[in-house]
């Protein structure tokens, strides 16, 4: 019957679901790795930027402006960036640039964050999981030993399938704590981004802008 082949299943233990847990705490703390170090490889200090950006582009100085944007290793003068190119094409294609721009940084700065989200969610029910059948283990051997022996074998198999409902929570949290502080980072450099392309398609639009190009 089908209810016998399963137990045979859960009795193989829950051994498999902590090495399975631990698999996923490695590719967990990975992914927090790589978020890590890509956010901080593209730091800069935007407010600054801005300033430098704003004084250039209130001169007329465009060409300063997109120096000072081009020296800069962020996601945000990358998205700015895009304007200068298609500065000729009028209002539309600069905003339409900046769009597309935008889209695929988005892509990049939240590549390795839905694998956080999926392990914060779920992995607290793979613990469980393998929780229950530790503990269907150990109900199988009080109910084919004696009393006073499985007893204690039943404790034991209890205690060490509730290690796997530890271990399946010292998976998630890490990985949900990471995920809402990259979602705030992404939401920071995506509002930053916006600020700036606004401030700098506003100059581009400016007629004082396109006679400094002319001349």
């Amino acid at each position: 019957m089908i209810v016998d082949r399963l137990l045979k299943v859960a009795l193989a233990g829950s051994t498999w679901v902590l090495w399975l847990l631990l698999a996923l705490s490695v590719v967990s703390f990975a992914a927090m790795l790589e978020r890590w170090l890509f956010f901080r490889r593209h730091r800069d200090d935007v407010g600054s930027l801005r300033a430098r950006v704003g004084k250039a582009l209130a001169r007329g100085d465009v060409d300063g402006a997109e120096a000072a944007l081009s020296k800069s290793p962020s996601i945000e003068a990358r998205v700015v960036r895009s304007a200068f190119a298609f500065r000729r094409g009028g209002p539309e294609a600069i905003a339409d640039a900046v769009d597309s721009e935008l889209g695929v940084a988005r892509k990049e700065l939240e590549r390795g964050t839905n694998l956080l989200g999926t392990l914060g969610n779920n992995a607290p029910f793979i613990g469980l999981f393998g929780t229950v059948l530790g503990v269907i283990e150990a109900f199988h051997q009080l109910a084919g030993g004696a009393a006073k022996a499985a007893m204690g074998n039943v404790m034991s198999g209890i205690a060490e399938a509730l290690v796997a409902t530890g271990v399946g929570l010292f998976v998630a949290l890490p990985a949900v704590v990471a995920y809402n502080v990259a979602q705030k980072r992404i939401s920071e450099i995506e509002s930053d981004a916006i600020s700036l392309s606004k401030l700098v398609t506003a100059a581009l639009r400016a007629p004082s802008a396109g006679a400094a190009e002319a001349e």
